[in-house]
């Protein structure tokens, strides 16, 4: 796949496709942008999801979303470098250690749901820690 936007496909998506990813798309940008006032709720994998619905269905739409100068860097770092921000992963990281603490401490009664809760963020700070921070 060509890492230029300005020659990216769009894959037309079927008749009764469309509509869901048009929809998905749309309020997957909602939560992005919810998500840049609301910590702990995260933009940039919202956005994703949401370049990924319009990649299907609108040109249009796609180019809206991954051109503005402000929400257009990291998801264009993402895609053509798989790139996470220091910023970014500092607070995810954070928001999944409060989590973590919060369940183990305020609301689990056994070390259970605390291990259950462990074994799901591990895989994810895993991944996002190894992500490289800047473009090559």
């Amino acid at each position: 796949m060509d890492d230029d936007p300005t020659n990216e496909n769009v894959t037309p998506a079927s008749r009764l496709t469309r509509p869901f990813l048009l929809l998905l798309g749309w309020v997957a940008v909602g939560l992005g942008l919810i998500g840049i006032f609301i910590p702990g709720l995260p933009t940039t994998p919202f956005l994703l999801v949401a370049l990924w619905a319009f990649s299907k269905t609108s040109k249009k739409f796609h180019d809206w979303l991954y051109n503005p100068p402000r929400l257009g860097p990291p998801l264009r770092d993402w895609r053509q470098h798989g790139v996470i921000p220091v910023k970014a992963k500092i607070l995810a990281i954070v928001t999944m250690t409060v989590s973590f603490f919060w369940i183990t401490f305020g609301i689990a009664d056994d070390w259970v749901l605390p291990a259950i809760v462990g074994a799901c963020l591990v895989p994810p700070a895993i991944f996002i820690l190894t992500r490289p921070s800047q473009p090559k």
